[in-house]
């Protein structure tokens, strides 16, 4: 696997493709991010971010449905492998270990 750590934006992106499941594709993980982190970010940088996260092994799409929304053509919809869910395990135990090592932010 290609690089053993996650960025704070691939993190971002990979919470919120397991958050929107089956409607994990391209515009809807921009306006998630929006929605709930009060951050404004291209879609241009989700889709890098999403094959990066596929190179990396961590994602992985498919082609959902056409839709008339879409002209006919199809979403790529992204899910999270099983490494992609253990790496994110591994990324949130050492974030609340060093959250934990901060006595006024310690979490409990």
């Amino acid at each position: 696997m290609k690089g053993n750590y996650l960025g704070e934006f691939e993190e971002l992106v990979m919470l919120v493709c397991a958050a929107l499941k089956d409607e994990a594709y391209g515009i809807n993980i921009v306006e998630e991010i929006k929605e709930e982190m009060n951050r404004t970010v291209s879609l241009s940088a989700v889709h890098m971010t999403l094959y990066r996260l596929e190179d990396k092994r961590l994602m992985e799409s498919y082609l959902g449905g056409a839709t008339a929304q879409r002209g006919g053509r199809k979403k790529r919809i992204f899910k999270m492998t099983n490494a992609g869910l253990e790496m994110l395990k591994q990324t949130k135990a050492g974030r609340i270990s060093l959250w934990n090592q901060v006595a006024e932010l310690k979490l409990t």
